[in-house]
């Protein structure tokens, strides 16, 4: 059974890797000598490194407190989440999965071998309390993949404890680098084994977007990269990563409709149909998870006194019985084969764009006409909603511009970069109308929950007079949604001025 473990931690390098006197770092009482620990690791990726190119390690290790496999995960600059597995002769199959999305149908082999003489030292507080882990490591590297190749280095590196405060690495910094220590340019061992064991490689291209065409490329490789960052943390169930990778999708599909002048529908539309199809298996674990911290809110706060019949415990049945259906049947979807030939299919977009000629013209000439063109559509939806009596057409045709609301909100967000200020205002006028939009359609998807689970409390013989209360409450609370759009919509007029002129 693997574990996870957040580490945080920063490397340095020396001239001769001796270390300061680490007590004079305040808040440290006296630093312990561990002794000499030998560790061999030997790093897995697949035969173009895929995992090395999104700052992913994978490796077996013997040697040490933690021997097994190791999957390193960044989450930002200097913190990764280190996922363990028992050490085994073969990759674990419940840490491949954690790479499926970057590996696909690649082999993993073995890339480099690390062997690695590392001398421990931990600062603790007056208290005994550990607050980090020095150690200095002296590195063998030999690449174990064409030419091969050996590099050898002594590096510093500083582990903050478990539930340490990360404002202790700064005091620490300070007195390294006051002593002459350099942060180490490398990331992490492996990058380092493989810039010194390994021909250098001419620098990528990097430069910023100047056409129309460029911009909306950015954004599409951002929320590609999005959905291939979430795969593990969905597949751990982490929470909110099933929302975050739902608005990736979501966003990728909405910017494929909103600048067809400028990506050739030909091609994305049916990469369209199957993110439309992949946003629809992650609602089905992300809307019901909503719904039931709705319905758990709103029945806290109703008096005891009108509680009748064991509602929070069919509530919570309910809840937990549809989250578990929900996630065995999203991980199935992700180890399936259209949604990794999806991902295949994004890196071949991008790879070879279908731009149309209007890809090419200025920015600010191409993007506003897409914005415009979605914010036009969205104005008479939301002016036909508005004309139509309370009720089941009203609730669709107000789901309707929910829907458009998102997807101009996320025309705007990718024209930002180039349009500035008015693309950004009408982000956050889109947010808030889509809140406005977004409480009505949860009303309406919480009433019809309650009354399916009022009749299956009726069935039990169980009273259905709480699950009334709480439908008269969510009916009110549409209602006040419904009452405010008006005014809202007005308001929002002003910054909708330069899109509509």
């Amino acid at each position: 059974m693997a574990d996870t473990k957040r580490e945080i931690e920063r490397k340095y390098e020396s001239d001769d890797g001796a270390l300061p006197d680490l007590t004079r770092v305040p808040g440290v009482a006296s630093v312990l000598d561990k002794g000499v620990t030998h560790l061999d690791a030997t790093y897995h990726d697949t035969a173009d490194q895929r995992l090395t190119a999104a700052s992913v390690t994978l490796r077996r290790r013997t040697g040490g407190s933690d021997a097994g496999w190791h999957l390193k995960l960044p989450v930002a600059p200097g913190v990764r989440d280190e996922i363990r597995a028992p050490l085994s002769d073969t990759l674990p199959g419940e840490l491949a999965t954690l790479v499926r999305s970057r590996a696909r149908d690649a082999a993993l082999g073995p890339l480099v071998r690390l062997r690695t003489d590392r001398d421990v030292r931990h600062l603790t507080d007056a208290d005994g309390r550990l607050l980090a882990e020095v150690s200095v490591d002296t590195v063998h590297a030999e690449r174990l993949t064409g030419a091969g190749g050996t590099a050898r280095w002594t590096e510093i590196e500083v582990e903050l404890a478990d539930d340490g405060d990360p404002a202790f690495l700064d005091k620490v910094d300070k007195r390294l680098r006051k002593a002459g220590l350099r942060p180490s340019p490398s990331g992490s061992k492996l990058a380092r084994a493989l810039a010194g064991t390994a021909p250098a490689k001419p620098p990528r291209p990097t430069g910023k977007p100047v056409t129309a065409g460029d911009h909306v490329l950015a954004y599409v490789r951002a929320q590609r990269d999005a959905l291939v960052d979430l795969d593990p943390a969905v597949r751990q169930d982490t929470p909110d990563s099933v929302h975050r990778m739902r608005v990736a999708t979501r966003r990728l599909r909405s910017t494929f409709r909103s600048f067809r002048g400028i990506l050739d529908r030909t091609v994305t539309d049916p990469v369209g149909t199957d993110l439309k199809w992949l946003a629809a298996e992650l609602g089905l674990d992300r809307d019901q998870e909503v719904l039931a911290e709705r319905l758990r809110s709103s029945l806290a706060d109703v008096p005891d006194a009108l509680v009748a019949g064991p509602v929070g415990d069919r509530l919570t049945r309910w809840a937990e019985a549809r989250h578990a259906g929900a996630h065995g049947r999203l991980t199935g979807i992700l180890d399936s084969r259209r949604y990794l030939t999806l991902l295949d299919t994004l890196d071949a977009l991008l790879a070879d764009p279908p731009l149309r000629d209007e890809a090419a013209a200025t920015p600010d000439k191409a993007l506003t006409k897409a914005v415009r063109k979605d914010l036009d559509k969205l104005t008479g939806l939301v002016t036909r909603a508005l004309d139509l009596p309370p009720g089941d057409d009203r609730d669709v045709a107000l789901h309707d511009a929910r829907k458009k609301t998102k997807r101009t909100r996320y025309a705007a967000e990718a024209a930002t970069p180039a349009l500035g200020k008015p693309a950004k205002r009408l982000v956050k006028s889109m947010k808030s109308l889509q809140g406005l939009l977004g409480d009505h359609q949860d009303s309406v998807m919480a009433r019809r929950t309650l009354r399916e689970l009022a009749a299956v409390a009726h069935a039990a013989g169980e009273s259905a007079f709480t699950y009334g209360i709480l439908y008269g409450r969510e009916e009110h609370r549409a209602a006040l949604a419904e009452n405010a759009l008006p005014e809202a919509w007005a308001a929002l007029t002003e910054d909708l001025r330069p899109w509509t002129a």
